[in-house]
C-alpha cells in the first residue's frame, strides 16, 4: 500500500466545450442531459438504430442536443471530451481514435465524481465478481440503522449523477461498482472501499484475468480510511498491496474463520470485529449474530462482514451492524427459499449466473438436487462440478450449453443421476422441476443455481427465477 495525497475535486466548467457522450441508455441520457444543462455542446453517438433509441433521441433532440444513430465508432470532429456508457468496450474504434487524438474518456461514474460539491457525502464503495448488490443494500441498511441520510447507488438502479446532483443531502453513499465503471473512473477516490472477491468474469470485455483484476483494484486507489479484503481470496489483498492510499489507510481482512487483528469474523455464531476496536491484539467487539444475517448462507455471512467492515470504518457503532442486517431483505432470486414441498426446500439461486456464484451456493447446502444450464460464456465447469459431487443427490440439466455441465459431471461425479432436458421452451422449467422432485429424497435442497446466463430461454434471470418459483407453487398444489 503505497501513499498518495488527493486534492478534493473542482467542479469542471464545461461551458462551450465538444463533448462526446458514446450510448443512450440508463446512462447515456442523464449524462447528455447534464453536461447540456452546464454548457457544453453535447453529441450523443450510439451504435443501435432501434424504436427505443430514436426514442430516447427524440428526447434529447428537443433540447438541443444532436445525436447520432447507428454509429457509436467515428469520433464526432472536435471532440474534447468523452463521457461512455460504462459497457462500451475499450477497443472500440471510438475509444481508438480518442487515444490517438489526445481527448479524456469518462465514464458516468467518473462524471458524477467530479461533478459533486464541495460538501459532497464521502462513498463507501463496493466491487467484486459476485455479492456487489447485496453487500450495498446491507451497508445501506446499517448506514439507516446508523441514523445516516444514505443511499445504495451506482451499479444497482440509481445513478450515481441523480444522487449527486438531485436535491436530496447524504451523509454518505453506498457505492456498488462494477468492474466496466471502474475501468472509466481514474480519479474516483473513495473513503473506503471493498473488493468482495475476483473471479473470471467479463473477460471478453476486459482481455484478461489481469487487466479484469487490474480495473477491479482501482476502487482501492486514494481510499483515506479502510481498504477491505477478503482473507479467503488471495487475489483481492494483492490488491491492496499494490494500491496507492492516503496515509494512515488500513488494510482490513474479512474471514468466515476466527479473526486476526485489523479483521473482521466469526467465533461461535457471533460476528465479531477485531480492526475498529481499542487494542485490537486482544480485544474483540460483537457485532451481531450468524442468525442476524438473511440468509445465513456462508457467502452471505461474508458478503455481511465486508459491509459491516465499511460500515465501522465509518465510524458506525455495533448496535446498527446488528439492526441493519436484521432489517435487511434480500431482493429475489438470490439464493431465496420459495417454499417447502413434502419435506424438499426448493431455493431459487437464478441470479447465480456463472460459476463463482453457482460455488457459493452450492455450498450453503448438504444434499442437493441441482437445476443448472444455460448460456456458459465461455466458462468451464470441471473445478465447480469437482467441488460439489459429494453434495449432489442428483442433477437436472436446461439449456443451451447444458452439455458442458454433463461432461464435467461424467468425468468428476459420474455416480450422480443426471437428467438431461433436450428443449429451450418456456415449459422446460415445469418439467426440470417435476424431475428434480422425483430425484430428491426429504431432507434434500432442489437448487436452482444455473451458473449460467438465462437469454438462450428467458429475457432475464428474474424471468427465470420466476419460472422456476411458479413451477414449485403447481408442486404444491
Amino acid at each position: 500500500m503505497g501513499s498518495g495525497q488527493v486534492t478534493s475535486s473542482v467542479s469542471p466548467d464545461f461551458t462551450g466545450k465538444h463533448i462526446t457522450v458514446a450510448g443512450l441508455g440508463v446512462s447515456g441520457v442523464p449524462a447528455a442531459k447534464v453536461l447540456h444543462a452546464r454548457g457544453a455542446i453535447v453529441t450523443v453517438v450510439n451504435d443501435g438504430d432501434d424504436a427505443r433509441a430514436r426514442e430516447q433521441a427524440a428526447e434529447l433532440e428537443a433540447l438541443g442536443v444532436t445525436v447520432r444513430l447507428g454509429d457509436g465508432d467515428t469520433l464526432p470532429e472536435g471532440t474534447e471530451l468523452i463521457v461512455t456508457a460504462p459497457g462500451w468496450k475499450p477497443t472500440k474504434p471510438l475509444f481508438q481514435a480518442a487515444e490517438k487524438a489526445g481527448v479524456d474518456v469518462w465514464g458516468d461514474v467518473e462524471l458524477a465524481w467530479r461533478l459533486r460539491g464541495p460538501d459532497a457525502a464521502p462513498w463507501l464503495c463496493v466491487t467484486g465478481t459476485n455479492g456487489k448488490t447485496t453487500t450495498v443494500q446491507m451497508l445501506a441498511s446499517i448506514l439507516k440503522a446508523a441514523g445516516l441520510r444514505t443511499a445504495a447507488v451506482g451499479n444497482i438502479g440509481v445513478s450515481l449523477l441523480d444522487a449527486v446532483l438531485g436535491e436530496e443531502t447524504y451523509d454518505v453513499l453506498a457505492v456498488e461498482l462494477s468492474s466496466y465503471q471502474l475501468h472509466w473512473a481514474p480519479s474516483l477516490r473513495a473513503h473506503s472501499a471493498a473488493v468482495l472477491n475476483l473471479a473470471p468474469d467479463h473477460l471478453d470485455w476486459h482481455g484478461s484475468m489481469e487487466a479484469y483484476a487490474r480495473d477491479k483494484g482501482r476502487i482501492y486507489e486514494g481510499n483515506r480510511v479502510a481498504c477491505v479484503y477478503n482473507v479467503a481470496d488471495k487475489a483481492t489483498e494483492d490488491l491492496v498491496r499494490e494500491a496507492d492510499v492516503e496515509e494512515g489507510c488500513r488494510a482490513i481482512g474479512f474471514t468466515l474463520g476466527t479473526p486476526g487483528p485489523s479483521q473482521l469474523g466469526v467465533v461461535e455464531g457471533i460476528l465479531v470485529d477485531r480492526a475498529f476496536v481499542e487494542n485490537r491484539h486482544k480485544n474483540a467487539q460483537e457485532l451481531a449474530e450468524v442468525s442476524d444475517v438473511n440468509p445465513p448462507a456462508p457467502h452471505n455471512i461474508a458478503n455481511a462482514l465486508a459491509a459491516a467492515a465499511l460500515a465501522r470504518a465509518f465510524g458506525v457503532e455495533p448496535r446498527a451492524v446488528r439492526d441493519g442486517l436484521r432489517a435487511f431483505r434480500p431482493d429475489a432470486h438470490r439464493i431465496a427459499h420459495v417454499a417447502d414441498v413434502a419435506g424438499v426446500a426448493y431455493v431459487d439461486d437464478s441470479k447465480a449466473t456463472n460459476t463463482h456464484a453457482a460455488e457459493a451456493s452450492l455450498a450453503a447446502y448438504e444434499s442437493i438436487v441441482w437445476i443448472a444450464g444455460g448460456l456458459a460464456k465461455g466458462a468451464t465447469f470441471d473445478e465447480l462440478v469437482a467441488g460439489a459431487a459429494k453434495r449432489l443427490r442428483g442433477v437436472v440439466l436446461i439449456g443451451a450449453d447444458r452439455a458442458l455441465i454433463r461432461e464435467a459431471l461424467a468425468r468428476h461425479a459420474p455416480e450422480v443421476p443426471v437428467v438431461d432436458l433436450d428443449r429451450t421452451d418456456t415449459g422446460a422449467m415445469l418439467q426440470a422441476v417435476q424431475e428434480a422432485q422425483r430425484l430428491a429424497e426429504p431432507g434434500d435442497t432442489v437448487l436452482l443455481a444455473p451458473a449460467c446466463a438465462s437469454m438462450d430461454m428467458f429475457a432475464n434471470y428474474n424471468q427465470r427465477g420466476d419460472a422456476f418459483a411458479r413451477a414449485v407453487s403447481e408442486l404444491g398444489a
